[in-house]
């Protein structure tokens, strides 16, 4: 595998994002986003959310068909993601209500 002496430079500009991400740069960039004055707090809180959402207590079996387990896995890999994480993350965008079936 060659490797190149000049390596692109990573750029966060050059991300592809959807439109809600698309729409956070831009309030971001405009200086729409203010500190919080209780940083640690909102931190915590913060924590305590993300835990709470991202624990994983129940396991299951899933059969796919090989060709669909692939392009998941194309997906994930461009993501820079496990699959399982990406199925996961998949799943949970559904069962939460982000996109219809």
């Amino acid at each position: 595998m060659k490797t190149s002496k000049n390596p692109k430079k990573f750029n966060p500009y050059d991300v592809k994002l959807d439109a809600e991400e698309q729409s956070l740069l831009e309030s971001y960039d405009r200086g729409e986003w203010k500190s919080v004055s209780n940083l640690t707090q909102e931190m915590k809180v913060a924590k305590e959310i993300a835990a709470n959402t991202l624990r994983k207590d129940a396991r299951i079996t899933l059969r796919l068909s090989s060709d669909d387990l692939a392009r998941l896995k194309e997906k994930a890999a461009y993501k820079g993601l496990p699959y399982q994480t990406f199925i996961s993350s998949v799943l949970h965008e559904y069962a939460a209500g982000h996109f219809e079936a």
